[in-house]
């Protein structure tokens, strides 16, 4: 889920685009007249007017869900989601209308919203972008809903130059990524795929400060064409996917040899020979650390029990 935050000057203009767009269905209102349009319009005019130098009294808020969960997205869900938006972002205590519209293909509702509350005082827009960001993500993960990347609904064939060339990078850079250890895998795959690489130095320094990504004859930036493509970025998980596929390498090398120690003694392998397992996985990988510190005690009694049967 993601909102949209749009100020304006007039409640008529915001009124009448959210309730005269086809089949838009009023789902809910606050402190509102709703005798029909008109009387609404004049509520949101009546309040404002308690504090008449507030050249922006209006809030018109988009909340746009992912078509994925489109099934679940009935009106009751909606509206439920929409109040604890609201209550979040401090717009409780005034007036409001919540409206459905279906004129696109991913769901959404409009809020219009009185930024003059019901005692007559301004509802502060303070660091008002990065709570509707957070605030989104919150409500976001505690629903369960889709988490996109941000280009995953993309009309590709609506893109023009160098747009188009872009997105084809990204798709590439997505699927390839994974599959390699360093970069100079990486190259390779990219350029059967028809994408150059071209690793930025510092200056007359060997430090490498960023990478390029170009495709039928335009050149991006790693971090313009997504922030999970800068340098420092891929370099990591290239390193990540490297260790995992020492993991399993070792794990694999230990089975053949018919290994039976168990499953204890091949993580304490590994942990030995590698340096740890927190510096192996990635704690936002969902690994269970404390089951990891407990087959590393585990490996390292064992190891001791065979020391002290040699003495």
């Amino acid at each position: 889920m993601i909102a949209k935050i749009v100020q304006g000057r007039g409640f008529k203009g915001a009124v009448n685009y959210v309730l005269d767009k086809k089949n838009a269905r009023l789902l809910f209102a606050e402190g509102v007249r709703l005798k029909d349009k008109a009387s609404v319009i004049q509520s949101f005019i009546a309040q404002s007017k308690l504090k008449p130098k507030i050249s922006k009294p209006v809030a018109h808020i988009s909340l746009d869900f992912s078509v994925q969960d489109k099934d679940r997205l009935t009106d009751k869900f909606m509206v439920g989601v929409a109040y604890e938006y609201i209550e979040k972002m401090g717009y409780k205590n005034t007036q409001y209308i919540i409206v459905r519209h279906h004129d696109t293909d991913h769901p959404h509702i409009h809020l219009v919203i009185n930024r003059i509350d019901n005692e007559g005082n301004r509802i502060s827009d303070k660091n008002e972008k990065l709570r509707n960001t957070k605030i989104c993500m919150e409500l976001t993960k505690k629903h369960g809903l889709y988490i996109a990347s941000g280009k995953e609904n993309v009309k590709e064939h609506r893109l023009k130059e160098p747009d188009k060339t872009k997105y084809e990078i990204y798709r590439v850079l997505q699927t390839v990524i994974p599959e390699c250890r360093n970069w100079k895998e990486l190259d390779a795959k990219l350029r059967k795929s028809g994408v150059t690489v071209e690793l930025r130095k510092n200056g007359s320094t060997d430090k490498i400060q960023g990478v390029r990504f170009g495709k039928n004859g335009y050149v991006f930036n790693g971090s313009k064409i997504d922030r999970a493509f800068s340098y420092s970025k891929i370099s990591y998980q290239l390193q990540q996917n490297d260790r995992s596929m020492r993991i399993q390498r070792e794990s694999a090398h230990q089975n053949s040899q018919g290994n039976n120690e168990g499953f204890s003694s091949a993580v304490g392998a590994t942990v030995s020979s590698l340096g740890g397992l927190f510096d192996i996985l990635n704690p936002s990988s969902g690994y269970d650390e404390d089951y990891a510190e407990y087959l590393r005690q585990e490996a390292l009694k064992k190891k001791r029990r065979k020391k002290g049967r040699r003495l």
